[in-house]
């Protein structure tokens, strides 16, 4: 441990020699920003019949003695209806040679087991990405404002192409505008 005194204050700062982290700089080829998904603004209606839904399928799970499965139905309408509201955050996606950045978020490409760009039947072409992370298997970016020609050869020099769909759970979450 090494130990720094400054002379013009009383500050005692710790170093900590232990510790080594190599700095690489990152060489970003490809970047661009768009929302994750496109935000639809609901109606009124569309709260009041999501709510008798959620209300009637309680009542049944209620009748058929499942009061906890009665108590989810109602947390997660309320959970989408407080969701659904707000409008997606704006997102910076960027290719580089370390990996794929979502945000804040680097995966590495020894962490991506395959990928596919998806630009046939999609208005927005999608890449799709499948990793080896518990917590985000499955990674869906839009490609906006790039070559999705120029993605596809790039991840190719990383990793495996390999054909995928975009996963139901993502339509679904698309539909409900998550």
């Amino acid at each position: 441990m090494l130990y720094h005194v400054s002379h013009h204050h009383a500050i005692l700062i710790r170093y900590n020699t232990n510790i080594y982290m190599p700095v690489t700089k990152e060489r970003i080829i490809l970047q661009w920003s768009t929302y994750e998904h496109e935000h639809v603004e609901r109606e009124d209606e569309w709260y009041w019949g999501m709510a008798i839904i959620a209300v009637s399928l309680a009542v049944v799970s209620v009748i058929f003695g499942d009061l906890f499965f009665a108590l989810v139905i109602i947390m997660a309408a309320v959970s989408l209806a407080l969701v659904s509201r707000h409008p997606p955050e704006l997102t910076h996606f960027e290719i580089s040679d370390r990996g794929v950045r979502v945000g804040r978020h680097l995966h590495r490409y020894d962490e991506i087991i395959a990928f596919w760009v998806e630009d046939e039947h999609e208005a927005i072409p999608l890449l799709l990405i499948d990793t080896i992370k518990p917590l985000t298997p499955n990674i869906i970016i839009p490609i906006v404002d790039v070559d999705s020609h120029q993605v596809r050869a790039l991840m190719k020099e990383h990793s495996n192409e390999q054909f995928m769909k975009e996963p139901l759970a993502h339509k679904i979450l698309e539909f409900f505008g998550l």
